[in-house]
């Protein structure tokens, strides 16, 4: 048998300080006791429906507190059929990792439950060893789960290496492909005076008048907040105008063009649209900035190592697919 430590020696370090919550020794735990039916066979190796609703746990609880209904439904079955499929990637990269007669040292596998223990109990065994058993799980059962991880890390450092060189010219062109994932939203801080130009008395010009008449109280000192607060006649009123921060495509576009244009502090002239007669303020702006190519260069750069990672790696598991025998239920 061929020994694995020297090709994956760097990958294993890395992997070695990685934290296990507590919670994941009941997640396994629970497992163990969950075996209620077949969800895939994996060349003869069983995934069980309580394995992949452990592993989609996280993403339904989720999803409960974002979506109701048919949507809730449709969703869960998306996220449980992408948990199935990892479940089986897994078995897959395990399998090939036993095929090649590969192995874990004992040390190792010892070395990251030593580290496990220091890292989320102190540094105590014993309350390590009492938490498994309360969660009626075994240490070697345990240990176990942290092999395969380890497995799975390792066979994929082993078989996704790039050679890619993103070069200059790959660099710019994705900038400028990408160009609105370097730009940050632009936002403003606004407040606004509504007037409505229907009363009911019908009587539109005075209705303006009394636009025109709050515009000069501005214009003469008057605080924006109070003078809202005694004259506006939108929702906003009572908080003396203030719309908070909001961004482009909240405002009718008569109004966006107006407030993204003004100047901070600027109280703008009376705004005719749809009726009614508007009066805005721009408390403070940010945002609407984009990174320079230079300064975006480095996350560019480990952006297209890792795509092309990714797609050696779904290149490679493919691969396993297409000579493994897999059956879903």
């Amino acid at each position: 048998m061929r020994n694995f430590v020297r090709p994956f020696a760097i990958v294993l370090l890395a992997i070695g300080g990685l934290p296990l919550l507590p919670i994941c020794c009941a997640a396994f735990a629970q497992e163990a006791q969950q075996v209620d039916g077949i969800a895939a066979i994996v060349n003869g190796d069983v995934i069980t429906y309580s394995q992949v609703r452990q592993l989609s746990a996280p993403r339904e609880r989720l999803l409960r507190t974002q979506v109701t209904g048919q949507e809730l439904e449709n969703k869960t079955k998306e996220v449980r059929q992408l948990a199935l499929k990892d479940l089986i990637d897994r078995r897959l990269i395990i399998q090939a990792f036993k095929k090649e007669s590969y192995q874990i040292p004992d040390h190792v596998v010892d070395q990251r439950v030593h580290d496990i223990i220091r890292e989320n109990f102190g540094g105590d065994r014993s309350t390590f060893i009492k938490t498994l058993e309360a969660q009626n799980y075994s240490l070697g059962e345990f240990k176990e789960k942290e092999l395969e991880r380890i497995m799975v890390q390792a066979m994929r450092s082993h078989n996704v290496k790039t050679q890619m060189i993103a070069t200059p010219t790959k660099i710019e062109d994705y900038y400028r492909k990408h160009r609105e994932e370097f730009s940050s939203k632009e936002e403003i801080k606004l407040r606004m005076i509504m007037i409505s130009g229907q009363k009911d008395t019908g009587n539109a010009q005075a209705q303006k008048g009394l636009a025109e008449e709050v515009l000069g109280k501005l214009a003469s000192g008057g605080e924006f907040e109070q003078t809202a607060q005694i004259y506006s006649e939108d929702s906003t009123r009572d908080s003396g105008g203030d719309w908070g921060w909001i961004g482009r495509n909240t405002l009718a576009p008569a109004l966006e063009k107006f407030a993204f244009n003004m100047p901070i502090g600027r109280i703008s002239s009376i705004i005719d649209y749809a009726g009614n007669y508007y009066i805005l303020k721009v408390e403070d702006k940010r945002g609407g900035t984009t990174k320079s190519l230079a300064e975006a260069h480095d996350d560019i750069e480990k952006r297209l190592i890792q795509d092309e990672a990714e797609q050696i790696q779904d290149r490679w598991i493919a691969t396993l697919r297409e000579k493994a025998y897999i059956r879903t239920f």
